[in-house]
């Protein structure tokens, strides 16, 4: 049984899952207000079932908002350490990915990191098995665009997706209907079934780049981004 948890971007969503059974889920598309919204909705899919119950949290661990990823990760963390419960940490992207686990389909998973630039990662998924093409990136429109002309046929999604769609002008990428847009917890929870399970302490945040304060701070010393 797995508590999975989401608040890495504008969405938030949690769900509890006793293998390909859903139990419980909630999804949010609320904008960021996850350090008011989270602890709730978690409270609400738990409701009736006690925390010792549980074999794992999984949480996407990032990358995406700085402080979505932050708020996410410490309620994992807080949960995992108070139950004494082991932590999965799941790619955002990777999340994205899951959402077309039933189809045999090309996912180039994007998520907008402003500037042009998109946290990004490309997967096939043939006969239920999500097979990554490259690892999670920061990457520009015009070296993506480069990519994904090479292939024959690419769904994009994540919250990045429309942006990057209509900048891109290709003629083999689709976008997927609202439902499958965005990453939720059911499908973090499909993500993280062979997973290695870590310890809270052992659980991180993923940062494909610095923050917009620490890129300013090494602009003013001087130093390369």
């Amino acid at each position: 049984m797995i508590l999975s948890i989401d608040s890495s971007a504008k969405t938030a969503s949690a769900a509890l899952t006793d293998g390909e059974k859903v139990i419980k889920s909630e999804f949010a598309n609320t904008g960021l207000t996850h350090s008011e919204t989270l602890l709730p909705m978690i409270k609400r899919v738990m409701d009736g079932t006690d925390y010792s119950a549980l074999d794992a949290i999984a949480i996407t661990a990032g990358p995406g908002s700085f402080t979505g990823v932050r708020i996410g990760v410490a309620t994992a963390k807080g949960l995992a350490f108070e139950y004494d419960i082991p932590c999965i940490s799941v790619s955002t992207l990777e999340a994205i990915a899951y959402n077309f686990i039933d189809r045999n389909c090309t996912v180039c998973a994007v998520m907008d990191a402003r500037r042009m630039q998109f946290y990004n990662a490309i997967f096939k998924i043939e006969n239920g098995v999500c097979h990554r093409l490259t690892p999670d990136r920061a990457i520009a429109l015009d070296d993506l665009k480069n990519e994904l002309e090479k292939l024959e046929s690419v769904i994009i999604a994540g919250d990045g997706a429309q942006l990057c769609f209509d900048n891109l002008g290709l003629e083999n990428t689709e976008l997927p209907c609202e439902e499958l847009m965005y990453q939720n917890a059911v499908s973090i929870s499909k993500a993280a079934q062979n997973k290695e399970r870590i310890s809270p302490a052992a659980l991180m945040p993923t940062y494909l780049r610095l923050s917009q304060a620490e890129r300013e701070l090494k602009l003013k010393l001087g130093e390369k981004l």
